[in-house]
C-alpha cells in the first residue's frame, strides 16, 4: 500500500476514459429500487469493530476485520464469525474508550434460520482478546463439524468444533500457533488429495509497537506508512498428518520461498490438471502462483503465467484475491483488488494457467482508479448465468478531503458492484464488466472502510448475500434482493463419514458429512455453453464464505445435469438435479 500520493492524475485519467467506456446493450437493466438492504441491526448482528487508534498512526490500524460464514452447528444456516482488535499502546484517551466498550473479544453469531442472529460466544466457549485479523474455517479433523483458524497481530488459534456448541483452543497440541506470525488470510485446502485439509497461513509483516515507524504524507501530515518501511514476513504451509497434528512443510514444499507481505490467499485448479493450486496477493511485492506439482510441493510460475506484475513490470498493492470462471470458458479467472492508482486486476485464464490481464478492457479498471479494494468476490447476483463483483474499498492512507472535514478516521470509501454483462462478441476475451454501484441500493452510498468480505445463502432463498466487516466501524449484513425471475440451482458437496474420525468425550457421538472445498461443478445445459462453478470458502480478503455452490441459470426451469470432481480425483455425474432448490452431493453417490 503505498503512501499518499497526489490523486489528480488518476482523476484526470479516470474522467478520460470513462467516457469511452461501453455500456453494455445486450442485457436487460435491472428494474428499479434497492438489490441490496443492510440488515445487519434488523437481524441482531450487531457488532463494531475497534482498531485502538489514538492518533500514533500504528500500522497494524488500518489491516482489520475479517469475517467468516459458517453453519458451525449444522442446522442448515450460515452463522458469523467477525475478528475483533485490541488497543494499542497506552494513549489514556484510547484506553477509556475501550473500557467504556466492555469486553472486546471476537464474536460468535447464531442464525436461527429465520434471519435473526443471537450472540452466543460466551456459550460458545470462545474468549479471544487479542488482536484480531483474518479467519479461515474448514474441518481439520474430519468429524464433519467445520473449525475455525483466526489469525492475529501476534500468533494463530485453532478453535476445534466439539459438536456441541463449544469450541477448544487446540492451536499448541496441533502445532498451527503460528508463533509470532502477523497472519492475515489462510485457507485450509487439500493439497496432496490424502482426505485431509491442510492449511496455508498468509503471514504479512514483521512487526512491533516497539519498533513502529514514523511517516508523513506529501501536504507534511502524520500518516500511515507503506508496507515497505518494514520486512515482510514468510507465510507458512502447514500439512495435515491425520492424527491432530500438522507439520510445517514450507522449506520443503513450497520451492523458492513462501515470502510475504501475504494479504489475500485463493486455491483453485488453475491449470486443469485436476490438483489444487494456490494464489497469494502479496502486498508491493510480486504476487505468486503456486503450481501444484503433485508431489508434495509447488512451483511459483506466477512470472511466466503473466500474473506476478503489471503489464508494465511494477509490482502491486494487492489486497483481495478471488477465483472464478468469469467468461464461461471453463477455467478459473481471477480478480485481484490492489491501491488506488494501480485498477483493480482482471487476469483472464488460457485454461492452461497463463493469464493475460485484461482490467482497462473489462471495465473494470476504470472505475476503480479512485478506489483501495480490499475484500472482493465473484458471484452471480442476479442469477442469469455470469458472475458479477463485489469490492469493499477503504484507503490506506488519508483523504485530505475528509481529513479538512475532520473526519476522524479519514479512509472512508464506498463499495462497488460490477455486472457481468458478457462477452461483445463470441470471445470470452472480450467480457465486460458495468459499474452498477448507483443503482444497487442505498447501502452502496455509504463510505466505509472497507476490509473483510464473506459471501453466502444467508437466508437460503437461492441467491448470494454479503457480510462486509469495516474497520473501526459497524459489520453490513447486504441481504439480495434483485428483483429478476431468474432460477437458480444450489448443491451442498459432502464426503461421506470422515477417515480417522475418532468420538471425543462430550463431543458428537457419529461424524457427519464434510464440506468438499476445491470440488469443481460442470453444469450442463442443452444448447447452451456449460458452466463451472468452485465449492470454496476461501478468497476475498480475511474472510471465509458460504462453501456451497450456488448456479443461477437464468430462465431455465429445467433439471439439470452435473459432472463433479471432486478434490480425491474422483470424476462424477449426477442428472435431474432440481432447480430453485438446494441439493446435498455425496461423494461416491454419483454416476461414474
Amino acid at each position: 500500500m503505498p503512501s499518499s500520493l497526489s490523486r489528480l492524475s488518476c482523476l484526470l485519467f479516470l474522467l478520460a476514459i470513462a467516457g469511452c467506456r461501453r455500456t453494455p446493450a445486450d442485457k436487460p437493466v435491472q428494474p428499479p429500487g434497492d438489490w441490496f438492504t443492510d440488515r445487519a441491526q434488523a437481524s441482531g448482528l450487531v457488532f463494531t469493530h475497534f482498531n485502538g487508534m489514538s492518533g500514533h498512526f500504528y500500522y497494524p490500524e488500518i489491516m482489520a476485520p475479517g469475517v467468516a460464514l459458517l453453519d458451525y452447528d449444522n442446522d442448515g444456516d450460515l452463522d458469523v464469525y467477525v475478528t475483533q482488535g485490541q488497543p494499542l499502546g497506552t494513549d489514556p484517551a484510547m484506553l477509556q474508550a475501550a473500557a467504556k466498550r466492555g469486553p472486546l473479544k471476537d464474536r460468535l453469531f447464531r442464525n436461527d434460520g429465520q434471519m435473526h442472529f443471537t450472540d452466543v460466544t460466551e456459550q460458545s466457549g470462545i474468549n479471544l482478546q487479542t488482536y484480531g485479523m483474518g479467519v479461515a474455517v474448514g474441518d481439520f479433523n474430519n468429524d464433519g463439524f467445520v473449525d475455525i483458524y483466526r489469525n492475529s497481530l501476534s500468533g494463530s488459534v485453532l478453535l476445534r468444533n466439539n459438536g456441541n456448541g463449544t469450541f477448544t483452543d487446540v492451536s499448541k497440541e496441533t502445532g498451527t500457533s503460528n508463533p509470532n506470525g502477523w497472519g492475515v488470510s489462510a485457507v485450509f485446502f487439500d493439497y496432496d488429495r490424502d482426505g485431509w485439509l491442510d492449511l496455508f497461513v498468509g503471514n504479512y509483516l514483521i512487526y512491533s509497537l516497539a519498533g513502529d515507524i514514523q511517516c508523513e504524507s506529501v501536504t507534511g501530515r502524520h500518516d500511515y506508512c507503506p508496507p515497505s518501511s518494514y520486512r515482510a514476513q514468510p507465510s507458512r504451509l502447514l500439512h495435515n498428518r491425520g492424527n491432530g497434528t500438522f507439520e510445517d512443510v514450507t522449506a520443503k514444499a513450497v520451492v523458492g520461498g513462501a515470502y510475504g507481505p501475504a494479504l489475500g490467499v485463493s486455491t483453485a485448479d488453475f491449470n486443469n490438471d485436476g490438483w489444487l493450486d494456490l494464489y497469494v496477493a502479496n502486498d508491493s511485492q510480486p504476487n505468486q502462483l503456486w503450481i501444484n506439482q503433485h508431489n508434495g510441493t509447488f512451483k511459483d510460475t506466477a512470472f511466466l503465467a503473466g500474473a506476478a506484475v503489471s503489464g508494465s513490470g511494477q509490482a502491486e498493492a494487492s489486497m483481495g484475491v478471488d477465483a472464478g470462471d468469469v467468461d464461461n470458458d471453463g477455467d478459473e479467472d481471477l480478480i485481484v483488488t490492489n491501491w488506488l492508482d494501480q485498477m483493480n486486476a482482471l487476469y483472464l485464464n488460457d485454461g492452461m494457467g497463463n493469464f493475460e490481464d485484461r482490467r482497462a478492457q473489462s471495465g473494470l479498471g476504470a472505475p476503480s482508479l479512485a478506489k483501495t479494494g480490499f475484500g472482493a468476490g465473484w458471484f452471480d447476483f442476479d442469477r442469469d448465468g455470469w458472475l458479477d463483483l463485489f469490492v469493499a474499498n477503504g484507503g490506506v492512507a488519508t483523504i485530505e478531503a475528509l481529513a479538512r472535514a475532520n473526519d476522524p478516521f479519514p479512509l472512508r470509501m464506498t463499495p462497488q458492484l460490477y455486472r457481468n454483462a458478457g462477452p461483445s462478441t463470441g470471445s470470452g476475451q472480450g467480457v465486460r464488466f458495468e459499474d452498477v454501484s448507483s443503482r444497487a441500493g442505498a447501502v452502496f452510498k455509504i463510505a466505509d472502510v472497507g476490509r473483510g468480505v464473506a459471501f453466502g445463502d444467508i437466508d437460503n432463498d437461492g441467491d448470494t448475500d454479503i457480510v462486509v466487516a469495516n474497520d473501526n466501524g459497524p459489520l453490513r449484513l447486504l441481504i439480495n434482493n434483485s428483483p429478476n425471475q431468474n432460477h437458480w440451482a444450489g448443491f451442498k458437496l459432502v464426503s461421506s463419514v470422515g477417515r480417522g474420525f475418532q468420538p471425543r468425550r462430550g463431543g458428537p457421538e457419529r461424524a457427519a458429512p464434510r464440506d468438499q472445498v476445491g470440488a469443481r461443478v460442470q453444469i450442463v445445459r442443452d444448447g447452451r455453453p456449460a458452466l463451472w462453478r468452485r465449492a470454496r470458502a476461501d478468497g476475498s480478503y480475511a474472510s471465509s464464505n458460504d462453501p456451497r455452490v450456488l448456479v443461477g441459470l437464468a430462465a431455465s426451469t429445467a433439471p439439470v445435469r452435473l459432472k463433479v470432481t471432486w478434490p480425491s480425483g474422483r470424476v462424477e455425474s449426477f442428472f435431474n438435479m432440481p432447480v430453485d432448490h438446494y441439493t446435498t452431493l455425496t461423494e461416491g453417490s454419483g454416476a461414474p
